[in-house]
């Protein structure tokens, strides 16, 4: 039997009993170094190897046989070593000699289409590869070949060459007279190979010393929440009973919310990438890249609300990005069929002809030229080339060049001709009707488009449109990247998808590698179906007034969920494997079909055994194993032109059953069996557009799984909360990866109606979720989504109706001020302690949970009063909006958040007044209180003394509603000395109706006297 080491160069023969050799050298190096009859330990003979254990002999000098490593030991060993390596060398030719890596593929070996760990080309063939003997009757593992601990064998290799003091020359030739002499470099050599095994990421628990006092509160703010409820629910206010009983279940409710947030914030984890691993691994210098392809998706509607300029600068960073040009490809889907967006975008490809080569060039960040020529920092930081100034300010007057060509093209889009648009060549524009019109598909850059000005390919530019006809449903976003995904297929099929909106930048040039540390990583890259990345965002104002960082979820919930079985999918941001998108299973591991009790009932079971929801063609993956240079057209012929498939296909499906899940066509069809993307060599381009026009037809996907089981899921407006749950339900796992560097940023709504505006949206899209067959309350028992994982989809659905007891919360002070009562019964001591163990409970686990996560405390209350501020305006119409919706058939407009430019002025935008319905709600509460307070202290002003007491608390009461709607105030009132007209008859409104409430209560008619003439009366 032969085994091969790739660390230690080496193959181990296993020993018979036809071997001769010294006993002694056998028992000194391999056995247990005793004679077998009086078991006293061999001593070390002149000439013999030494072993670790030989005591020190300063006494001694015979180096040469002390470690067999000179020139003479060589040249007697040679003969007997060529005979063996010769032989053993000519069967590796033929057969690879795979690794005893406990039956799993070792991280870093050469990448080969099945990812199996085989010795590596790079070692030369004419190396003498020691031997050693193996007996039959020992364990592997006492020699080192299996269980391998690549990392400690580093360190021990390390730690036995300085204490050999020989310097490894790990690359042989052969020499004059037999000798073999070293080159020299082989050291480096070595420590590359074996950094190229080492993980490509590693995850990186937070210290025990923040996160076991973190949970220990949870612990006891949960006991303490237990026995508050309890004493509420036994103590009843008997002279405001339904105030008592409102108070209680709102409190109720919100201890539910709070559990359901918390407890997937259990275990949180980091994640560390190592680029240089990636690098080593998959992208050597001098050699062809075998980085995975990826197809980046951006998608735009409406070039008003959204700017041709945001966009364009969103595909300069995509097309700059470090990554091999020719596995990118840049998709720009149009779903508004604009022509200002294919102007602008033709425009684009030629200004990125320049930009491109000056970015690598200076390897400049970020690579989107407006935010790039607009940081205020010092750009001339790690610059050493000296034409850097003189080419930099070249491509700034380029670049605002192009600008004026962009705002030329805008304001000749604002008055739409009456015959409508015309192209160059003088035919009309397809797509002048945007709700009627072909689908249209341009390349703009790759093979046939065109080089940049160093001469150099760049990558891939297509500009898409879908079909939309009057009577098919178009599904809105969801439909259009599903489009994406089979027009991409069809034209490039790279093994992994990116998305992002089009006003989020590639920031971060590195990206997609920092995501292919964990999608090409042979341990975790089968089971994850996506990487998300965090949203970051510029041009928002100092305070984050409203919230839109939204640092808590990104930063702790979403943390949180890592550990678990990962992030949510947010919808931008986001890389995809292409095959969890098809809807298919992952590759699971026994260990992950047979988890132990503690993950059982902490985090969900897992069946062993596949998906039911997706039946018969899902149940067996070994349906897309091809060869991704096999040319697959027509079905008929897939059984003949693919290895392996004839055996496969018999098994499973037949063409009927995958034209129903994927669609009446068979290139697209084909793509989906090649695992590792890619185009077939023999494909006609004439053909693939053709093709590509089919599947983005508006019936194409009538009576297909297409967003019921593939792709985008259908049903929601917030289409990426259905994708990835989906995802998760079927056994897939999800990364959060967040680099040093932000690897995205965009901009966001920071006026103060665009902003409640898009959380409406997200709010109605959950509340559609709740109602549907998805809802993660009952779907998917019988598939393997972990328990907490499924508590954090059922928190991310049932957030918004948390508005309607916090709407009822947030009206009780008044009410409380103006009756003059209170929802809580005079009180003893022990529940005076229990209120006060409750708040500090809160805010004890609140501080430890900023410590853990480095949230800022500024951005922790912005966060809790966007909470009230979204939870009693957005959240609660999309309540009712979405029953409406579900139950009646009421559709509602899909609003595109605006993502214009801030042109007037920092932060002008912050300022600007815009009515909207959703603003009454908190207007509402807000001065409702505000009277309450009023009334409240001129009740204690006519009292006494004594009723300031009880005041006390009902005045907290109604300052914590306060405070929390304070941003929204200064939202409503704008800058300083502008305030509203709407505002100023909303106050008129409202005094009017509390001061006939007023006259009813009479605060101010002494109690004594009313008691005088009630006696006088009798």
């Amino acid at each position: 039997m032969v085994a091969g080491s790739y660390r230690r160069y080496e193959f181990v023969r296993n020993r018979d009993d036809s071997d001769d050799g010294s006993c002694y050298e056998y028992e000194r190096k391999d056995g247990s170094q005793c004679c077998p009859q009086c078991k006293a330990r061999f001593r070390r003979h002149n000439g013999s190897p030494r072993v670790e254990v030989d005591e020190k002999e300063d006494d001694v000098n015979d180096i040469e046989n002390e470690f067999d490593y000179t020139q003479g030991n060589n040249k007697a060993r040679l003969p007997h070593r060529a005979e063996e390596f010769s032989s053993s060398s000519r069967h590796e030719e033929s057969l690879p000699v795979s690794l005893l890596t406990h039956g799993h593929p070792v991280s870093g070996e050469i990448p080969t289409p099945d990812r199996n760990a085989t010795l590596s080309p790079c070692i030369d063939p004419q190396l003498p590869v020691p031997v050693r003997i193996l007996d039959p009757s020992k364990d592997l593992n006492s020699y080192g070949l299996v269980n391998v601990d690549w990392k400690k064998r580093i360190q021990g290799w390390k730690l036995k060459q300085d204490k050999n003091m020989i310097h490894m020359t790990g690359k042989y030739h052969e020499g004059k007279g037999g000798e073999f002499e070293g080159t020299g470099s082989n050291g480096d050599e070595l420590q590359m190979v074996d950094d190229a095994r080492l993980p490509m990421s590693r995850v990186v628990h937070f210290p025990s010393a923040r996160m076991t006092p973190y949970r220990i509160v949870i612990v006891l703010r949960l006991i303490i929440l237990g026995v508050f409820l309890h004493y509420r629910t036994t103590h009843p206010v008997k002279d405001a009973y339904a105030l008592w009983l409102t108070s209680v279940i709102c409190e109720i409710w919100f201890a539910f919310s709070w559990l359901l947030d918390q407890f997937p914030k259990w275990y949180p984890i980091n994640r560390e990438t190592f680029l240089d691993r990636l690098a080593l691994r998959y992208d050597r210098d001098g050699e062809p890249s075998q980085l995975a392809p990826v197809d980046v998706f951006v998608s735009t509607v409406d070039p008003m609300k959204e700017p041709p300029l945001v966009t364009a600068n969103t595909v300069l960073s995509i097309l700059a990005v470090d990554y091999p040009v020719d596995k990118v490809a840049c998709y720009v889907s149009d779903d508004g069929s604009a022509m200002l967006t294919f102007e602008a975008l033709s425009e684009t490809a030629e200004f990125s002809k320049k930009w491109v080569p000056f970015c690598k060039k200076f390897n400049i960040e970020p690579r989107a030229p407006e935010f790039y020529f607009s940081q205020k920092i010092d750009y001339l930081k790690d610059k050493i080339q000296p034409s850097f100034v003189k080419e930099r300010r070249a491509m700034k007057r380029e670049y605002e060049e192009f600008k004026v060509r962009i705002n030329i093209l805008v304001a000749k889009a604002q008055k739409i001709p009456e015959d409508g648009w015309t192209m160059e060549d003088g035919t009309p524009w397809p797509g002048n009707n945007p709700r009627d019109h072909p689908g249209m598909i341009q390349v703009f850059l790759g093979h046939s488009g065109g080089l940049d000005t160093d001469g150099n390919e760049l990558p891939r530019l297509i500009y898409v449109s879908r079909e939309k006809r009057p009577g098919f449903q178009h599904h809105k976003k969801a439909g259009a990247m599903n489009a994406l995904i089979r027009v991409s297929a069809v034209l490039t099929n790279g093994a992994y998808l990116l998305n992002v909106d089009c006003d989020h930048y590639f920031n971060n040039s590195k990206a997609i590698k920092e995501a292919m540390c964990f999608m090409m990583d042979p341990a975790i890259g089968k089971k994850c179906c996506y990487v998300q990345f965090p949203q970051r965002f510029d041009g928002i104002d100092l305070h984050d007034r409203y919230a839109n960082r939204n640092t808590v979820f990104f930063d702790i919930n979403l943390k949180g969920l890592d550990g678990i079985q990962g992030p949510v999918y947010v919808g931008t941001g986001c890389c995809f494997n292409r095959q969890a998108l098809y809807g298919y299973d992952p590759v699971l591991t026994e260990e992950d079909l047979e988890p132990n009790i503690i993950v059982k009932s902490c985090f969900g079971s897992r069946k062993k055994g596949k998906s039911r929801k997706i039946p018969n063609y899902e149940d067996n993956r070994s349906i897309k194993r091809s060869d991704s240079n096999v040319p697959l057209f027509n079905m008929e012929d897939i059984d003949e032109d693919v290895e392996g498939y004839e055996d496969e296909m018999s098994l499973l499906v037949s063409q009927k059953r995958l034209e129903k899940r994927f669609g009446q066509s068979p290139v697209f069809i084909a793509a989906t069996f090649m695992e590792q993307g890619g185009l077939p060599s023999t494909t006609n381009p004439l053909t693939l557009l053709k093709e590509a026009i089919h599947v983005i037809s508006c019936g194409y996907e009538a009576k297909t799984d297409w967003g019921k089981e593939i792709g985008w899921i259908y049903g929601s407006v917030t289409e990426d909360i259905l994708t990835g749950f989906k995802m998760h339900a079927r056994g897939w796992i999800s990364i959060y990866c967040v680099p040093s560097r932000p690897a995205f940023k965009g901009s966001a709504p920071i006026n103060l109606s665009d902003r409640l505006n898009q959380v409406l949206r997200w709010a109605l899209g959950s509340i559609e979720i709740l109602l549907s067959r998805h809802c993660p309350i009952w779907y998917g028992y019988n598939g393997r989504l972990k328990l907490l994982e499924r508590i954090a989809y059922i928190n991310t659905i049932v957030y918004p109706i948390t508005s309607i007891p916090l709407l009822a919360y947030c009206m009780l002070p008044a009410f409380c001020l103006i009756t003059n009562t209170f929802i809580i019964p005079e009180i003893s001591n022990l529940a005076s302690l229990c209120f006060m163990l409750l708040f500090a409970s809160i805010y004890a686990s609140a501080i430890l949970e900023l410590k853990w996560s480095d949230v800022a405390l500024e951005d922790w209350w912005r966060n809790e009063q966007f909470w009230v501020i979204g939870g009693t305006s957005a959240h609660l119409f999309a309540v009712f909006q979405g029953l409406l919706k579900v139950f009646a058939g009421i559709d509602t407009n899909f609003t595109v958040t605006s993502k214009a430019s801030d042109e007037d002025g920092d932060f002008a935008e912050l300022y600007v007044f815009k009515w909207t319905s959703l603003l009454i709600p908190p207007t509402t509460i807000l001065l409702v209180n505000l009277v309450g307070i009023v009334a409240g202290v001129s009740y204690a002003i006519n009292s006494g003394y004594q009723s300031w007491g009880p005041l006390m608390g009902k005045l907290l009461f109604a300052f914590w509603v306060v405070a929390h709607l304070y941003p929204f105030l200064k939202g409503l009132l704008g800058r300083q000395n502008r305030t509203p007209t709407i505002v100023i008859v909303w106050s008129a409104l409202l005094a009017s109706i509390f001061s006939l409430l007023w006259v009813r209560i009479n605060p101010f008619v002494s109690t004594t006297g009313v008691m005088s003439n009630s006696f006088m009366g009798e």
